[in-house]
């Protein structure tokens, strides 16, 4: 009887989160969502993708952010074959992108579930049906709590995972659980930091013992690991992570034969962005036996549009490229709208429009005649800087042409994916020739 009842409710949760995502397509296209043509309003987004227009002559404005659908579908393939061959569970960072339709790919590309970053985002995941959250954060908002300890309730099928990395916060979170009435415990993970001057995280091991002892007592929480950040750890290289993966484990290794993992089916170690992930991968391959089984669970998540600034430079797949590989899924078209001296011009697009916070967008293409001539290489220009709804161009003498003109439109390359989608929140998906198939929407 248990059996068929969790294959009914994994079923209707399955249908309940392909309804969600089915409304998607239902929003209709309006002011909010820039870039997209103005004749098209009042249209559905699935009545939109449906007529399969050109990114280039179907009438969209610039600035318009494009999303490569080859490439995206190359990314999600890349990491899904890398986690299948080291043997790890894996819960993509959702905060990076925020988009369902993204979600719902990872999950059938294999992912055990979703990682979010703080409480409004895992609301967004389980409204689109994610059944398995891994929140990288520490929990101590009494609200939130209250909100977690309903979904828990309603849904046996639902887990959550969170950071704790203090006495105080597993307090705080007893508290509010309390409080809140919980019939279930929140699972939680002792987060080890970085080392000193790092981000969260607890900085020693033994600050690492009070708190699982903390959580270990606590009626209303369940140890089930530990976890952490490594890209934090000051100095971070291959060694360095993969050093910080040793006393991960260790402390796994130590609070299991303690006992303190005795309420757990299975002990959750958990780490990897998306710069260090191969040396987390190694790390995880030195797993000691424990008397449970163990959840290895890479979290990265910039991979899904990587970059051309940023995540280019430090993919693990550089260091072992026999591993797979990632492209840059990500164009910002955006029109020269004023070329007010020789060697200047200037992008009706800025800081509203494009990642800056690690490095300045990159000219990477031109096309003519409003966007609807043929693509040529963007040589001899270079932004210098971003104002709010501007980037200034540098224009070299030996500019194609002297370079582009006024009502050209000129693709940027972009870092940092982050703080790429969250400016956006209806972005077109592309195929190779133009053509838009999809709306992704995003919820920031």
């Amino acid at each position: 009887m248990h059996v068929a009842r969790c294959a009914t409710n994994l079923l209707e949760g399955f249908m309940e989160a392909l309804a969600e995502l089915a409304k998607l397509a239902e929003e209709r296209i309006d002011h909010r969502f820039k870039g997209l043509p103005p004749d098209a309003a009042g249209l559905t987004a699935g009545e939109l993708a449906a007529e399969r227009r050109s990114l280039f002559t179907g009438g969209f404005s610039t600035p318009v952010l494009a999303l490569s659908a080859p490439a995206l579908a190359h990314n999600l393939d890349a990491l899904a074959r890398f986690t299948a061959a080291h043997g790890l569970a894996f819960a993509p960072h959702g905060k990076t992108t925020m988009a369902p339709q993204l979600f719902a790919r990872q999950l059938d590309r294999g992912a055990w579930g979703i990682t979010v970053a703080v409480p409004h985002q895992a609301r967004v995941a389980r409204a689109f049906g994610v059944r398995r959250i891994f929140l990288a954060n520490e929990l101590v908002d009494a609200a939130a709590l209250r909100w977690l300890a309903a979904e828990l309730a309603a849904d046996p099928d639902f887990r959550l995972v969170c950071y704790v990395d203090s006495v105080r916060g597993v307090e705080l979170m007893d508290a509010a659980l309390r409080t809140a009435g919980a019939t279930r415990p929140v699972e939680v993970t002792v987060e080890l930091g970085g080392g000193p001057d790092a981000r969260t995280g607890a900085r020693t091991d033994a600050e690492c013992r009070a708190v699982a002892d903390a959580a270990a007592r606590a009626r209303t929480l369940r140890l089930v690991g530990v976890a952490g950040y490594e890209a934090e750890a000051p100095g971070a290289d291959p060694a360095v992570v993969r050093g910080w993966m040793r006393r991960l484990l260790a402390l796994a290794a130590e609070f299991d034969a303690a006992g303190l993992f005795a309420d757990a089916d299975e002990i959750v170690v958990s780490a990897g962005g998306s710069a260090w992930f191969d040396a987390v991968a190694d790390g995880f391959a030195a797993s000691p036996e424990l008397s449970r089984p163990v959840l290895r669970l890479l979290r990265s998540g910039a991979y899904v549009s990587h970059d051309d600034g940023h995540y280019s430079r430090v993919t693990p797949f550089n260091r072992v490229p026999g591993e797979g590989s990632l492209t840059p899924a990500f164009r910002l078209w955006t029109q020269v709208v004023s070329r007010p001296e020789p060697g200047q011009a200037f992008l009706n697009a800025g800081k509203r429009d494009a990642a800056y916070d690690l490095d300045l967008p990159v000219p990477v293409a031109v096309r003519g005649n409003g966007g609807a001539g043929p693509e040529r290489a963007a040589t001899g220009i270079t932004v210098r800087k971003l104002s709010d709804q501007h980037a200034w161009l540098d224009v070299a003498e030996n500019a194609e042409g002297g370079g582009p003109e006024v009502g050209d439109w000129v693709a940027l390359a972009l870092s940092h994916p982050c703080t790429i989608f969250d400016k956006w929140q209806l972005i077109p998906l592309v195929e190779e020739d133009g053509t838009v198939t999809e709306y992704v929407r995003t919820f920031f």
